[in-house]
């Protein structure tokens, strides 16, 4: 996997750009000055990220990911994981047949939800998984494969399933790791 250069990094435009950020030459990213990305973070080949989207420090954004952001936008706190071929949407089209769909209809014709995804910190989202508008998952949840999460989480819980939900408890023994790494860091 190539990796763009710092430079072409910074010639992108984005909002804020942190250091040590990793993203694919092979990755699409659309609107890169509504794109925020902390420091230490990756993505990774044939992802697509647009829209307003704020990643935070230590995130990881594996292969065949969407990031759409839109204009109610995405917020990944620190240590985020989406595993291949996670879709993230902050707007939807109205599928009910009382309006039209996609995106070469006027916005007269279209009844669309919009609304903010938040995925806060140590959340992790499996494989195939998709989150869809104005879904908050709680800090340290894990989201199955496959998983649709149209409602919000409670912190620290594995959710899975279609439509997901919150099957059991997620161990919070990665905090005493996450305080270890960063002491790590400063030696």
């Amino acid at each position: 996997m190539a990796y763009l250069s710092q430079n072409e990094m910074e010639k992108m435009g984005f909002r804020f750009l942190g250091r040590g950020v990793k993203i694919s030459d092979k990755a699409s990213i659309y609107n890169p000055e509504k794109i925020s990305i902390g420091d230490e973070s990756r993505i990774d080949d044939f992802c697509v990220v647009s829209g307003f989207v704020e990643i935070g420090k230590y995130c990881h954004i594996t292969p065949m990911c969407l990031v759409a952001g839109g204009e109610p936008g995405i917020i990944m706190s620190d240590f985020v994981t989406l595993a291949y071929g996670v879709k993230v949407f902050s707007q939807s089209d109205d599928y009910s047949g009382k309006s039209l769909v996609n995106s070469n209809i006027p916005k007269k014709f279209k009844h669309e939800k919009f609304a903010r995804v938040i995925i806060n910190k140590h959340v992790v989202i499996g494989t195939n998984a998709v989150v869809f508008p104005g879904v908050t998952i709680d800090e340290g949840c894990s989201i199955g494969a496959m998983s649709l999460v149209i409602k919000s989480t409670n912190s620290w819980g594995i959710y899975f399933g279609t439509p997901a939900i919150r099957r059991s408890e997620r161990s919070k023994n990665l905090l005493a790791l996450e305080k270890e790494f960063l002491s790590d860091l400063k030696k």
